[in-house]
């Protein structure tokens, strides 16, 4: 079975550049502090995590170098899976 590696690296960036947008929106709307509170809670854990101010160029950043890695990260997957399921 052959995997298009440019398919699978945009379903990758899809993926992790979708989880930062996601991610950007909670803090724009003041709500990513009190998921970090909850799942620190649930893990049973402590630190000193502080959701800081909304800013536009940090979340167009986090949301790009994420899109890119996960580009590069489902390209390089399927590149190998097809290295390693070559007929």
């Amino acid at each position: 079975m052959h995997t298009n590696p440019n398919k699978a690296g945009l379903v990758g960036g899809t993926v992790l550049g979708g989880i930062h947008i996601v991610w950007s929106l909670l803090v724009l709307l003041g709500w990513a502090q009190a998921l970090i509170d909850f799942s620190m809670w649930a893990h049973m854990a402590r630190s000193a995590v502080i959701v800081g101010p909304f800013g536009a160029s940090a979340a167009a950043t986090v949301i790009v170098v994420a899109a890119l890695v996960g580009y590069v990260i489902g390209y390089a997957l399927a590149t190998v899976w097809n290295k390693v399921h070559k007929n």
